[in-house]
């Protein structure tokens, strides 16, 4: 098989596409359903598996969190740029949170009440021209 003829049975097979964010990082999700299958629920995170992308076990439950209460399995393919391995985690949460919900809509209000559908916006501020090292850092003023 070519890898042009790969890419078109590839683009050929029905997922469900979402964007998740936190802070810097951005998390581009793909569900693949699967069929009736004995097979779990597989991760691929930027061309490799989720326990050797997410190092901790804490990391890899929050990016997971989403799936479970579905008896549903997906093949889940996700790019992930910027920002630190914890907050990934969490941009890849909302990604899928996004993503099951445009599948199955009736999981829309377990998601929105568990906080998985919330975008955190919480970000560094930037540096401000005239002051000594982060945002609101101050110069010291002497006393006498």
């Amino acid at each position: 098989m070519s890898a042009y003829e790969y890419k078109m049975e590839k683009s050929r097979e029905k997922y469900i596409e979402a964007v998740g964010r936190r802070k810097t990082a951005i998390a581009r999700v793909r569900l693949f359903p699967l069929e009736k299958s004995t097979a779990k629920t597989s991760f691929l995170i930027n061309d490799k598996e989720l326990e050797s992308y997410f190092p901790t076990k804490e990391m890899t439950l929050i990016a997971t969190h989403p799936f479970a209460e579905l008896s549903e399995k997906f093949k889940v393919t996700v790019h992930i740029k910027g920002g630190g391995i914890h907050s990934q985690s969490e941009a890849l949460r909302h990604g899928i949170a996004r993503a099951l919900t445009a599948h199955i809509p009736d999981l829309r209000t377990k998601l929105k009440v568990k906080g998985y559908l919330k975008r955190d916006p919480r970000a560094k501020e930037r540096r401000k021209a005239g002051f000594a090292g982060k945002a609101r850092a101050r110069k010291q003023s002497p006393k006498r």
